[in-house]
């Protein structure tokens, strides 16, 4: 190890450049179409191609960092997501911003390596306990991300908003020249023990329900809209409200997680995690099936997701990393990777099927199926990790 490993708070800043790099701008996006004189379409490929190049990246970094090293890992891709940054404010045509902004998907590599991190410093329970801490703090990105780059759009115009991502880049990378210190050594042979990461059932029981629980979140961002919209006539700013019900409720979820995983184990949390929002938007289908009519048990019910995610998603998460500790690199980048993968065919799924006619009950149904498989996975993981390296007997790295 070159130097002390790093404070908790490097780590939540680094998976915070993530979401804000993803979401900050988006309030931006009219004025950007009209500056570089394209349609929405074209300007919504800022979107599709950042999230496109991020889901090849995490398949990419993780294995990288297992192999040369947290440290010169993350650093490289401050340098260059400070370059590209550069270059988005510069941008006076958008083939140059699009290029640019797709550059910007390395900031995905902040919150994988962050977990990675958090792996190779700390085992089992503490390291979920760990694990929930920074994804309680990072409760509060998405919420507030959006808002402050409206206010930068309207006050400074939207060149404004990459000179903060600049800005945040390059004192990141300062900050982490100075307190990231390395924490995995490096490794040979790396091809065959990834293969027998991948060849681990437990592994993908894991990555399995961090997946669904990150889609059913998807799929209610998705669809959401539609319902309150077309059948209970909700105006945006209302809609905006009901949308951060999740969130709260995340971080509600992440928040008790981490003060009770050391006490009760992960396994526990994952399995509750799961069963709170089915029995949430159970009691919701009901309610409309029986002919409810109004919206507050919609969004009171998918308070349960956030919840339930945030019971279980970092306890998944570090037992996905705990199954091969000596890559956890690899297991976050393919993590990630299949969550962003399987939450956008989950989204145009919800699209497909609520697009021509919108209802609440559609809505929860599908969600409903898809935390069942979410349990389903929960199950299996409880089950196959008695006879793997997990949680509950964690390997020393």
């Amino acid at each position: 190890m070159t130097k002390a490993p790093p404070h908790l708070v490097t780590l939540v800043l680094l998976t915070a450049l993530s979401v804000l790099t993803l979401n900050m701008f988006l309030p931006a996006l009219p004025a950007m179409r009209e500056a570089f004189g394209v349609s929405e379409a074209v300007m919504g490929r800022s979107i599709s191609l950042y999230m496109l190049a991020a889901a090849v990246l995490q398949v990419l970094i993780g294995p990288l960092s297992d192999r040369v090293g947290r440290r010169p890992v993350i650093l490289g891709l401050l340098v260059v997501y400070g370059l590209a940054s550069v270059l988005c404010l510069l941008a006076q045509d958008i083939t140059l911003f699009l290029i640019a902004r797709t550059g910007q998907a390395v900031a995905v590599g902040g919150g994988i390596l962050a977990s990675a991190v958090v792996r190779d410093m700390y085992q089992g329970r503490v390291a979920a306990a760990k694990l929930s801490l920074i994804a309680s703090a990072m409760a509060v990105a998405p919420m507030l991300a959006p808002m402050v780059g409206g206010l930068l759009e309207t006050a400074f115009g939207w060149r404004s908003v990459f000179v903060v991502y600049a800005a945040l880049g390059a004192g990141l990378l300062l900050w982490c020249l100075r307190d990231l210190g390395e924490t995995h050594g490096t490794r040979q042979g790396q091809r065959l023990q990834f293969a027998a990461l991948l060849q681990s059932r437990l592994f993908w029981a894991y990555v399995g329900l961090q997946a669904l629980g990150v889609g059913t979140f998807y799929m209610f961002l998705t669809g959401a809209p539609f319902v309150a919209a077309g059948v209970f006539g909700l105006s945006p700013a209302q809609i905006g409200i009901g949308l951060g019900s999740t969130t709260a409720g995340f971080l509600v979820g992440a928040g008790v997680s981490a003060r009770l995983v050391e006490r009760v184990g992960p396994m526990r949390l994952i399995l509750l995690g799961r069963m709170v929002p089915i029995a949430g938007l159970g009691a919701a289908l009901t309610y409309y099936s029986g002919g409810g009519a109004l919206v507050w048990p919609l969004f009171l019910s998918t308070v349960t997701i956030g919840i339930g995610n945030g019971l279980s998603l970092a306890n998944a998460n570090a037992g996905a990393l705990s199954v091969r500790p000596d890559l956890a690199g690899s297991a976050s980048g393919v993590s990630g990777a299949v969550g962003l993968g399987l939450g956008a065919g989950l989204s145009w799924l919800t699209t497909a099927v609520l697009g021509g006619r919108a209802t609440p009950e559609g809505l929860l149904m599908l969600m409903l199926v898809t935390l069942v498989l979410a349990l389903g996975a929960a199950l299996a993981a409880a089950r196959w990790e008695q006879g793997e390296t997990g949680l509950s007997k964690p390997k020393t790295p």
